[in-house]
């Protein structure tokens, strides 16, 4: 039994892949105009005061009312800023690659959303700003270069590891699809663990299909070796949510056990230590993944604004062995 069983599932994936490929192609030939990338970190940091009003009235945005001109001033002689700029060009000599990327998560966008907008690509200096190092809006896609300079840089020494970890110029573009799934997805309609799971498991998703080509491990910020643990003990994984009841359990305490960005998950136990923080977002992940294996009939849309229950019960979800 074991042998036609396992068959099947190498039918299925091969069915599976088949059906991207095809989908790949149609999305290659999505018309978008080749990204330029806007790099308003070298314009401001090799600029002199006198291109301060030229700045001003070409990036507004970013020079807030009530500042007096002496604030931005002292930020473009300021000396550990100008350093962070030399880090961040050394980083990044030029635009090709993330020219490239924005090009093709374009592509990508307009295949899955026809009528969104396009918008332009700058990139910026926030000066550690971590929680805010990739926006997307309909007009401006801005990144934030100084939290993507590799994890072990001498500037982020004071941020904890699991947050460095991310701090990699390969988490650019996931970073991205976050920031592009806000409001996409519905909002979790009940206040139990499930709801979060599958929550953040359609934003994994979304980056499935927006940036197919990037890494499981880089599109949730794992290491290598965190995906590996998290798939060696997927059943394990499982069997702990299930015996201990967690999926409609409401304990607010559960989002930073399993949920919430942290050094390693709490289940209570002695190799908490070994685990990878968020592995409710990744169990989340496998159960949205699965629905969708089973249900190709489903849109993208379809699938972000469904309940999270009517997706679990249907997933027909099977921890790996």
């Amino acid at each position: 039994m074991k042998k036609y069983i396992t068959l099947s599932l190498a039918a299925l994936l091969l069915f599976s892949c088949k059906n991207e490929n095809k989908v790949e192609d149609k999305i290659a030939e999505v018309k978008v105009e080749k990204v330029n990338v806007v790099r308003f970190d070298d314009m401001f940091y090799n600029a002199k005061p006198a291109d301060l009003p030229k700045l001003k009235s070409e990036f507004p945005y970013f020079f807030p009312e009530g500042n007096p001109d002496e604030v931005w001033e002292a930020k473009m002689k300021d000396s550990l800023l100008q350093e962070l700029h030399k880090e961040v060009d050394k980083k990044f000599p030029n635009n090709s690659t993330l020219e490239d990327d924005f090009t093709n998560l374009y592509q990508h966008i307009k295949f899955y959303y026809p009528q969104a907008r396009i918008p332009k690509v700058v990139t910026l200096i926030s000066e550690m700003d971590y929680k805010n190092r990739a926006i997307y809006t309909d007009s401006l896609a801005l990144v934030s270069l100084d939290l993507y300079l590799g994890k072990d840089h001498k500037f982020y020494v004071d941020f904890p590891k699991y947050q460095r970890q991310e701090f990699e110029p390969t988490q650019i573009m996931p970073d991205m699809v976050t920031a592009f799934s806000y409001g996409k997805i519905a909002p979790p309609k009940d206040h139990n663990l499930l709801s979060l799971m599958v929550y953040y498991g359609k934003e994994l998703y979304m980056k499935d299909k927006l940036i197919p080509e990037t890494t499981d491990f880089n599109k949730i910020g794992y290491t290598k070796d965190q995906l590996a643990w998290a798939k060696a003990n997927e059943a394990e994984i499982w069997r702990y949510f299930v015996d201990n009841k967690l999926f409609f359990d409401a304990d607010p305490k559960l989002p930073n056990r399993f949920i919430n960005p942290a050094p390693f998950t709490k289940f209570y136990m002695g190799f908490d230590n070994e685990t990878p923080g968020r592995l409710g977002q990744w169990l989340g992940w496998q159960i949205v993944r699965s629905y969708m294996e089973h249900n190709d009939k489903i849109t993208l849309q379809q699938l972000l604004a469904m309940d999270a229950k009517v997706i679990f019960d249907n997933s027909k979800y099977k921890p790996a062995k």
